[in-house]
């Protein structure tokens, strides 16, 4: 496919990935060519700090909201702990979700800087009240105002993207990706190990309110944590919107010509934006509709180990369908046209979704592990530093996996054996199949323990 475009050709968002190395090569040359200008540190740093905020916010409650629902006697059945747990763990997401492009376009107009601030104050407050909490609506109500300050996440990769250019974006956005991952590993540390610390250590927190307020220090150390980069931010992170960056050789706030802001229709007009948009919604609404009508089903009638087994086990066909989808493409790719058949886009697209349902299938493995880890824990005075521990091997393999995957992918391509496919997919298969033989003796250890008994 890639040895029929024409080095004269126009390069837009429809041009396939895998284009011709010799263009690549020259591309690769020209950018070596230019000297790399110098990265801001200290706004970069501040900015990767209070990225932190987020996923600590957001993961340090998942290692005790099950104690935590327990202890405030939302229900007495402890197999329907989860269902609660999980409307905590998700109005997050969803209140997040809902305000994205409305803080990000505000952004536009009044700047990054305040955005920034105005949700990182309103984020360390929420996570404090939530330690106070002493219902079900109580936590929903501060988890749920929790994902609508941190809704801003828009505007700090805005940011990232003022802040840097071309020369210099291959080192910055390395490291500021690896905030969530970081955040989100020290996160479970703060909820495992310092919840319940009157009962853990009654002889250095058996206070009244830390007793009747188990949950309060893992909410005031995340509170503290984003205050630091609060701070951070607003000493060394400037304000970056192009219309309001005051120029060094102007006394008074001039501003330099810009477009006007696209809406929504028409960013979704743009036919990359577009179609990764259908992707991406595709993929959200097989998720909804799996985690509202099939997990419930699914956890009450199979047993969690053999749920988790068989949710692990479509990661490996995930995989190998993958390589597929390019394959379709290639197949109905006009080069000379750069134009791709109906017929090719309407199976492509079916394709497309088969891939997304067998991955989210895989996805429903979390709901069983959290079960199986609930089991598993030797007593329930144990279950909190149980979940951080699982939280933070989770979190941790996040750190490094998406520069391994895409080393690998970068690896495949440059050996271009039959298309750069099998280095990445038989690693990718390798790794799943990993999983897979883990999980199947899961499954022997769970047997086994019900035979005992």
């Amino acid at each position: 496919m890639s040895s029929v475009l024409h080095d004269s050709q126009s390069v837009d968002e429809s041009t396939p990935l895998l284009t011709d190395h010799a263009r690549q090569q020259d591309s690769e040359a020209q950018t070596l060519s230019k000297k790399p200008t110098p990265l801001p540190k200290a706004q970069l740093t501040a900015l990767c700090i209070l990225r932190l905020a987020d996923p600590m916010a957001y993961t340090q409650i998942f290692p005790y909201i099950n104690e935590f629902l327990l202890l405030l006697h939302v229900t007495d059945d402890v197999s329907k702990v989860g269902f609660y747990s999980g409307v905590v763990e998700s109005i997050y997401g969803v209140t997040q979700s809902l305000t994205c492009y409305s803080w990000a376009r505000l952004s536009d107009v009044v700047g990054r800087r305040p955005i920034v601030l105005i949700g990182a104050t309103g984020l360390a407050v929420v996570t404090l009240l939530l330690g106070f909490c002493t219902s079900l609506t109580q936590i929903i109500i501060v988890r749920a105002v929790a994902g609508f300050l941190a809704g801003n996440i828009g505007v700090f990769h805005a940011v990232l993207a003022e802040i840097t250019d071309e020369s210099n974006q291959a080192l910055a956005y390395p490291l500021y990706s690896i905030a969530w991952p970081f955040g989100s590993v020290i996160g479970p540390l703060i909820g495992g190990q310092l919840s319940d610390l009157g009962t853990k250590y009654p002889d250095y927190f058996g206070f009244d309110f830390i007793l009747s307020h188990p949950y309060f220090i893992p909410n005031l150390t995340c509170c503290l944590l984003v205050l630091m980069g609060l701070l951070l931010a607003y000493i060394y992170l400037g304000e970056t919107l192009p219309s309001k960056v005051k120029r060094r050789d102007a006394p008074t706030e001039i501003v330099q010509p810009q477009s006007p802001p696209l809406g929504v229709m028409d960013l979704l007009s743009i036919p990359m934006v577009k179609e990764i948009g259908y992707a991406l919604a595709m993929n959200g609404g097989i998720l909804t509709c799996y985690q509202f009508f099939l997990t419930p089903f699914l956890l009450r009638t199979v047993n969690p180990a053999i749920l988790y087994n068989t949710s692990m086990r479509m990661w490996p066909l995930t995989f190998f369908f993958i390589p597929f989808l390019n394959l379709i493409v290639r197949g109905g790719y006009d080069g000379l046209t750069s134009t791709t058949s109906t017929t090719t886009m309407v199976i492509l697209w079916i394709c497309i979704t088969l891939v997304l349902a067998c991955s989210r299938l895989g996805a429903l493995a979390y709901a069983s592990n959290m079960i199986l880890v609930r089991n598993s824990s030797p007593n329930p005075s144990s279950l909190g530093a149980v979940n951080g521990i699982t939280q933070f091997a989770m979190s941790f393999s996040r750190c490094f996996s998406p520069a391994f995957v895409s080393s690998v992918f970068a690896l495949s391509v440059d050996n271009d054996l039959l298309g750069g496919y099998p280095v990445w997919v038989v690693v990718m298969l390798l790794v799943c199949f990993v999983g897979c033989h883990l999980t199947q003796k899961m499954v022997a250890m769970d047997k086994a323990k019900k035979a005992s008994t």
